[in-house]
């Protein structure tokens, strides 16, 4: 009886805490297979690819607890790294960037404006978006990528400080500020009440309805920075960055913990989810599969993620 409950705790655990549960795995067995992948090159380059995808990540966990999504990610870090590029010949370098997270402020805006008000469908009002934006990226660019001109902002991208590259240091203070807004502040409070129980949180007089515009606010203006990030760091600018982004963050989100359902979550769970995704693309790299065995694994990860959730919403809406 007792070798039952504590297989129950255990299984309970590895549930709740599924991106941890992995990590441990992952760097369990990576050693008997390739002693290199524990080098510190390798994890902070781990760590610099993940840190785009992270910074992302913080805003969507503030949409996703608020009981929405946000497909729209990856067309916006798209545009906005384009964006910064083509204005650099032109224009100062804060100027390019500033006007590139306005973009993804007024697209957040825009796609906050038709869930909340015009009480849209955040699927499919931020997967049409997302389209729209790579179609203005393409025609932009002629699908072709464009190559940056600012050698500071080259130099930013390829960078370190105290050992660490600078757009990782970036992600830490993102993640560091997100987790405080969603733990220390109003603002925070009503996101996991508008997600809980929209209704609910309405009539309690919270206001339910900026609340959630607010979410899509910042999803767009991090998924923007996240653009620069990258463009920053590849000193390229290209209409085929972002084609998974939107997708893997998601995911990625749900697999830190936080529900699609609303109410749940946290930044740094979100994180350490986007993380796993990384590691796992390192790990079978080394691994010696090639990319199409790649894309079958993560997509298998994907589809296990996203049925446990929808069983996992299932399961406690039959408990209500």
């Amino acid at each position: 009886m007792k070798t039952k409950w504590v297989a129950k705790k255990i299984l309970t655990a590895v549930y709740r805490q599924k991106a941890i549960a992995a990590l441990i795995l992952v760097f369990a067995v990576m050693p008997l297979v390739n002693t290199s992948f524990f080098t510190v090159y390798n994890m902070v380059d781990m760590l610099k690819s993940a840190s785009v995808y992270i910074t992302i990540g913080c805003g969507v966990t503030v949409v996703v607890i608020s009981g929405a999504c946000d497909l729209s990610v990856g067309g916006i870090m798209c545009l906005a790294g384009i964006i910064t590029v083509k204005m650099m010949g032109k224009y100062p370098l804060f100027i390019c960037i500033i006007f590139a997270l306005l973009m993804g402020v007024l697209v957040g805006a825009v796609n906050g404006f038709f869930v909340v008000r015009q009480k849209s469908e955040a699927f499919v009002i931020t997967l049409g978006m997302g389209a729209l934006l790579k179609g203005v990226a393409q025609q932009l660019t002629d699908a072709h990528p464009i190559a940056g001109t600012n050698k500071a902002f080259f130099e930013f991208g390829t960078g370190s400080f105290l050992g660490l590259p600078n757009i990782t240091v970036m992600m830490f203070l993102i993640l560091i500020t997100t987790c405080c807004l969603l733990r220390f502040t109003q603002f925070g409070r009503n996101c996991y009440a508008v997600g809980g129980d929209y209704d609910v949180a309405e009539y309690s007089g919270i206001p339910a309805l900026r609340t959630k515009w607010l979410a899509f606010v910042i999803s767009g203006f991090l998924a923007a920075l996240g653009g620069v990030l990258l463009t920053a760091r590849l000193n390229t600018g290209a209409s085929t960055y972002g084609d998974t982004t939107a997708l893997l963050v998601n995911c990625g989100t749900v697999l830190g913990g936080t529900s699609f359902a609303g109410g749940i979550g946290n930044a740094w769970k979100t994180a350490l989810g986007l993380l796993l995704f990384t590691v796992l693309e390192s790990a079978l790299g080394m691994g010696s599969l090639n990319a199409y065995a790649k894309e079958l694994v993560i997509g298998i990860i994907i589809a296990v993620i996203i049925g446990i959730d929808s069983y996992d919403q299932k399961r406690k809406a039959e408990m209500v």
